[in-house]
């Protein structure tokens, strides 16, 4: 009996989908997300609450990074990071799957809860809306006001949990919006010819590397604030403040290295450097409300 191998087929499929579908950007929100729906039940926020927002939140915010990669096919070309886009966003399909990720799941959650329909809704509706279509081709604060995406995926977490107005939420949520022009702007600065190549009004495109570094070291410093209000919200304690403060810490430093030598290489460091910081602020406050 022959056996049968995934072959490159396969694996070429699977490259497709998580280029289509943003999966890592996917996988970013939903860890978010859960941070919101831990901080908001105070606690474990139960295995029902938790499988509706990864079903639900992962369906729309992977139907909406599909709507991102179709609507940016033309800049996208110009793009060497992301010029292979273009043969997958052509698929006459696609916006039409993507909507329907979108919209089923929120329409399926609405009756039962409707905070979860509206934050699901919202999140999508700034991400393909007001960033892709409004404010990413025209003005450099494109991120600072499309980074209320990612707030939203908090606010979804905290909802799937029953209380989308619980203050850790909240500051999570403005954590997330703080956070977002840190790690976009120091991935963009790693990017800097491609980004101009495709005319997007990106900050670090529009000024130099030691000013856009400056404007990252500010709103570094702006979460750095919002980790440690977090900090003080109810029921937050040492398992949350000792690992994020070191992580806080860690973070300004590689910002304070960008800004005495604004390359390519320290951006690269700040950009992953910010991803483990968001990790260890979510994980950090999921397993203090456990604890506590």
């Amino acid at each position: 009996m022959q056996r049968i191998e995934a072959g490159p087929g396969l694996r070429r499929a699977m490259q497709t989908l998580l280029v289509l579908f943003k999966v890592r950007i996917v996988g970013l929100l939903l860890f978010a997300a859960m941070g919101g729906a831990f901080l908001a039940a105070g606690g474990w926020p139960g295995a029902g609450p938790l499988a509706l927002l990864l079903v639900t939140g992962g369906l729309v915010a992977a139907g909406a990074s599909a709507l991102n990669v179709s609507l940016e096919l033309e800049s996208d070309t110009r793009m060497e990071r992301t010029r292979h886009r273009r043969p997958l966003a052509q698929a006459s399909w696609l916006p039409i799957v993507a909507v329907a990720m979108i919209l089923v799941p929120s329409l399926a959650v609405l009756p039962f809860n409707p905070a979860l329909a509206l934050w699901l809704l919202v999140g999508a509706a700034i991400y393909v809306g007001v960033y892709t279509l409004w404010l990413k081709p025209r003005t450099v604060l494109n991120i600072v006001l499309g980074g209320t995406a990612g707030s939203a995926a908090v606010l979804s977490g905290a909802a799937a949990a029953g209380a989308w107005h619980a203050p850790a939420a909240l500051i999570l949520a403005l954590l997330v919006l703080l956070w977002t022009p840190t790690h976009f702007w120091s991935l963009v600065i790693v990017h800097r010819a491609d980004y101009a190549r495709a005319s997007f009004p990106m900050l670090p495109v529009r000024t130099t590397p030691r000013a856009a570094a400056w404007w990252v070291l500010l709103h570094t410093g702006a979460t750095a604030l919002a980790a440690m209000a977090l900090g003080l919200a109810p029921g937050m304690d040492w398992p949350y403040r000792l690992p994020v403060a070191v992580a806080t810490i860690e973070l300004l430093r590689r910002n304070v290295c960008l800004l005495a030598q604004p390359t390519a290489e320290r951006a690269r460091a700040l950009f992953i450097g910010s991803n483990v910081y968001l990790a260890i602020v979510v994980v950090a406050a999921c397993l203090d409300t456990m604890i506590g």
